[in-house]
């Protein structure tokens, strides 16, 4: 069961602030919600696969294709400042 002493501390983990009356309902609703756990867990599944995905879709892959729409000098043209091809910053410490 999870108590209200572990919804505090999780909550204290997660650094929430919750009131003594939100820890008491979330302990509720945690056990409702580990309550499904268990009856999902009762299911049999002997001779079902296991699925990557939830639908049978078919990878699509594409080849990679190069393209060099822009030139150097055209990425850095509204630059503040730059040096050749280069965006210029301030120097990091």
């Amino acid at each position: 069961m999870v108590d209200k002493k572990s919804i505090e501390n999780i909550a204290k983990l997660a650094r929430l602030q919750i009131s003594e009356s939100e820890a008491i309902e979330f302990s509720q609703q945690m056990e409702k919600i580990l309550q499904n756990f268990k009856q999902i867990e009762k299911i049999d599944t002997n001779g079902v696969e296991p699925m990557i995905t939830p639908t049978e879709i078919e990878a699509y892959w594409r080849e990679d294709q190069v393209q060099q729409e822009f030139k150097p000098e055209d990425m850095v043209a509204n630059a503040p400042e730059r040096a050749g091809n280069l965006f210029k910053v301030p120097p990091v410490v």
